[in-house]
C-alpha cells in the first residue's frame, strides 16, 4: 500500500496543499504549530473518516474556507490497482468517494488506506484508562473488518437509548418495562459480535506482539496480552454463550443500574491489560518496559493488517521517535525500512537517527506551506 499524492483544501491550516512524488520514508519537519501533525493527521482521517486529535469535524475545517468544508483527497496504489479517495468533512456531514463514486456508509470508505498511526499519546495505552485502550481496539480492528464498525455504531446508538431510558425509570421511580427489554435485546445482540471480534483480534495480535517484544528485550521479556470483559470468560468466544452471560449480567445488575442511570456491563466497560513476565506493565512495569510495550503494539499491528489483508499499511510516527531512546528508535526503523510507506514528523533532523534515515524525502513545513 503507497499513497503516491494527497492534496488538502481547507483542512486546519492548509488552505491548498498539493504533494506528489511521495517517497517511501517521508520526513515532515519543522517547529511545533506549523502544521506537521495536522498533515498525518488528514491521512489518518482519510483512513478513518475521523481524526485521532479530536471528536469534532468543525475543528479540521479552516475558518476561511469559502464553502465551509475541508478535502482530503488522495491517490493510494493498492496491490489490486489504484485508488482515488475523497473525503469532505462540513458542519452538515461527511462525503466519502472511492474513484468518483460515493460510498452510502462510512464503513464501506474505511479501509481504503491502512493506516497504523504511533503518536505520543499512545504510550498512555498501556498505562493510560480503558477509555484509551478501547478505541485502541475499535480503530484498528474496524481497519480490517468493516463490519466491526457496523456493530460499534449501532451499538453506541442502542447504549445511549438504554441509558436515557434507566434515568427515566429512576426518575419516575418505576421498576423497568417492556422498552427495556427491546434495548436489552439489541444492545446483547450488537455487543457480542463486538466482544467477540475484540478477543479473535488479541488472540492475533499477542502472537506478533510477543515475537517482536521478544526481539526487542533480547529474550528478556515475555509480553502477554489478556482482555478484561465485563461479562463472560476472557477466552470464551461462542455467541450464543456470550449471549447469555451478557443477558444474565444485565437481569442481575438491573436495579443498580436504574438508581445510577448507565448501564454498567457491556463491551463499552471493557478493558485490555498487558503483562511483562506476568506482571502487570501498567502497575509494576518501568517507564522503558511501558514503552517497549507500546512499541511492540504498533510493530505488531502492521504485521496483523499485513497478515489479515495482504499488503503492509502505511505508517504515520507524529513526533514519537524522539520519545524514544536509540536503541528503540532502531528497532522502529530497522521495521519499516524498504517494507512499509512512512511518514515521520519532527521538530529537526537531530533529534532523529539520521544515520538510519539516509535517502528519506524531507519537508519544511512552515505556517501551513511546506517546501521540499
Amino acid at each position: 500500500m503507497f499513497v503516491n499524492r494527497i492534496s488538502l483544501r481547507h483542512y486546519r491550516n492548509y488552505g491548498s496543499l498539493l504533494l506528489e512524488g511521495l517517497g517511501d520514508v517521508n520526513l515532515i519537519l519543522g517547529q511545533n504549530a506549523q502544521g506537521k501533525t495536522n498533515l498525518v493527521e488528514a491521512l489518518y482521517c482519510l483512513a478513518m473518516t475521523k481524526s485521532h486529535r479530536t471528536s469534532k469535524d468543525r475543528e479540521l475545517i479552516s475558518f476561511d474556507a469559502p464553502d465551509g468544508a475541508a478535502h482530503i483527497e488522495a491517490e493510494v496504489q493498492r496491490k489490486y490497482g489504484n485508488l482515488k479517495l475523497e473525503l469532505s468533512l462540513s458542519p452538515q456531514g461527511k462525503k466519502a468517494k472511492i474513484n468518483g463514486l460515493e460510498q452510502r456508509r462510512l464503513s464501506e470508505f474505511v479501509g481504503s488506506l491502512n493506516v497504523v498511526m504511533f503518536a505520543p499519546e499512545d504510550l498512555e495505552i498501556v498505562k493510560g484508562t480503558p477509555g484509551v485502550r478501547r478505541r485502541f481496539l475499535d480503530m484498528e480492528i474496524g481497519q480490517v473488518q468493516p463490519s466491526y464498525l457496523f456493530h460499534l455504531q449501532q451499538y453506541q446508538k442502542v447504549l445511549l437509548q438504554r441509558s436515557n431510558l434507566l434515568k427515566q425509570l429512576w426518575a419516575k421511580n418505576a421498576a423497568g418495562g417492556d422498552m427495556l427489554e427491546i434495548w436489552d435485546a439489541q444492545l446483547v445482540e450488537h455487543g457480542v459480535k463486538i466482544v467477540k471480534k475484540r478477543k479473535q483480534f488479541i488472540k492475533k495480535l499477542q502472537i506478533w506482539a510477543e515475537e517482536i517484544h521478544k526481539g526487542i528485550t533480547n529474550g528478556g521479556e515475555e509480553l502477554k496480552l489478556a482482555y478484561v470483559p465485563s461479562f463472560g470468560e476472557r477466552e470464551e468466544e461462542d455467541e450464543a454463550v456470550l449471549l447469555d452471560k451478557f443477558m444474565l449480567k444485565l437481569s442481575q445488575t438491573r436495579e443498580q443500574e436504574i438508581r445510577r442511570g448507565m448501564t454498567l456491563t457491556g463491551p463499552h466497560r471493557d478493558d485490555l491489560s498487558f503483562f511483562i513476565n506476568d506482571r502487570e506493565a501498567s502497575v509494576y512495569g518501568s517507564q522503558g518496559q511501558q514503552r517497549t510495550t507500546a512499541l511492540s503494539l504498533k510493530l505488531a499491528e502492521i504485521e496483523l493488517i499485513h497478515e489479515e489483508i495482504g499488503e503492509y499499511p502505511v505508517l504515520l510516527l507524529d513526533d514519537v521517535l524522539s520519545e524514544l531512546d536509540p536503541y528503540r528508535q532502531t528497532q522502529l526503523i530497522e521495521t519499516f525500512q524498504s517494507k512499509v510507506q512512512t511518514f515521520i514528523t519532527a521538530t529537526g533532523i537531530e533529534s532523529l537517527n539520521a544515520d538510519k534515515l539516509k535517502g528519506a524525502t524531507q519537508y519544511r513545513v512552515h505556517s501551513g506551506v511546506i517546501e521540499s
